[in-house]
């Protein structure tokens, strides 16, 4: 039974925003440029397209656990999405009141690894014999904001990790950085008319230093031309490693998504246009170019 408040997923969504933007600083660097150009009067005129999680496909973990929490909330899940090269699967997630943004959950397929990665991954989460989610007290915001940083395994060795990110650099990034909210999604079509298209406005973050990922093309467009997404680079954080080894490793990052209109509804006026009228969902060639926003080979350039 569904006992959470409107005022609850507010405080649910913000909560997971604030220690995100504080690892993330490019958020700061594009918000303040956003003010400056007039595209935005105040922070909250930007609109949240989607969030994205990264997990590890195991019993207890993965998407079956972590999407409890957003299903408790009222998300309603979608589409499935199979990511073969990345050994990943990853499902979105739709609320009912069109002002939350989206919930893009996606899970390591553990088991299509080397043994020896398997056997990293197992070292550290063969502890965990029931879900996590299960004994979070939903009533309390608070307790369900801090599951999403909580140390559901301890930190792993830099050998460990070093090993990992040679064969999936996703799998390195979620055994030390966890639940930590991937990324948050700047909604372009929202944008005034001079930056409301996806070119233009990456022309607007080059020109603020921002390093956009150009795996696949700056701009990744789906197969129907209705949607199409760019991402920045992820900055890096301090990461202090089981034995005290501190090196920098890729964070977060941001996301930029255009959704234009489907074109049943091309004829309607731009003023009459709403979040219904416009292609919905993700796109699995778009999403795996995405994913590499963390990847040394972008991280280098």
């Amino acid at each position: 039974m569904k006992f959470s408040t409107e005022n609850d997923l507010n405080e649910l969504l913000n909560s997971l925003i604030i220690p995100y933007k504080e690892r993330v600083p490019d958020v700061y660097r594009i918000i303040n440029g956003m003010l400056e150009k007039g595209m935005i009067s105040k922070e909250e005129d930007i609109i949240n397209d989607h969030i994205a999680f990264r997990t590890l496909g195991l019993p207890y973990l993965g998407i079956t656990s972590l999407e409890k929490i957003f299903l408790h909330y009222g998300y309603e899940k979608r589409d499935y999405y199979f990511f073969p090269e990345k050994k990943l699967n990853a499902f979105w997630y739709s609320h009912p009141e069109n002002k939350y943004p989206r919930i893009f959950i996606s899970e390591l397929r553990v088991s299509d690894l080397s043994q020896n990665a398997q056997k990293i991954i197992q070292k550290y989460t063969k502890n965990i014999n029931s879900d996590p989610v299960d004994y979070i007290d939903f009533k309390n915001v608070s307790e369900v904001s801090d599951f999403f940083t909580s140390a559901l395994w301890e930190l792993p060795t830099l050998d460990d990790y070093q090993s990992l990110l040679e064969e999936s650099e996703y799998a390195a990034w979620v055994i030390y950085n966890r639940y930590y909210l991937n990324h948050f999604t700047i909604s372009i079509h929202d944008l005034p008319e001079d930056y409301n298209r996806l070119e233009k406005f990456n022309d607007f973050l080059k020109s603020i230093e921002i390093k956009l990922n150009n795996s696949g093309g700056e701009i990744k467009e789906s197969r129907d031309g209705l949607l199409k997404q760019s991402s920045s680079v992820a900055g890096k954080v301090r990461a202090n490693f089981l034995g005290s080894e501190v090196i920098e490793i890729p964070g977060s990052y941001v996301e930029f998504a255009q959704r234009l209109v489907l074109p049943e509804f091309s004829d309607l006026p731009l003023s009459k246009i709403k979040k219904d009228h416009r292609r919905d969902g993700f796109e699995t060639g778009n999403a795996d170019k995405i994913f590499e926003s963390t990847y040394e080979s972008q991280q280098l350039k």
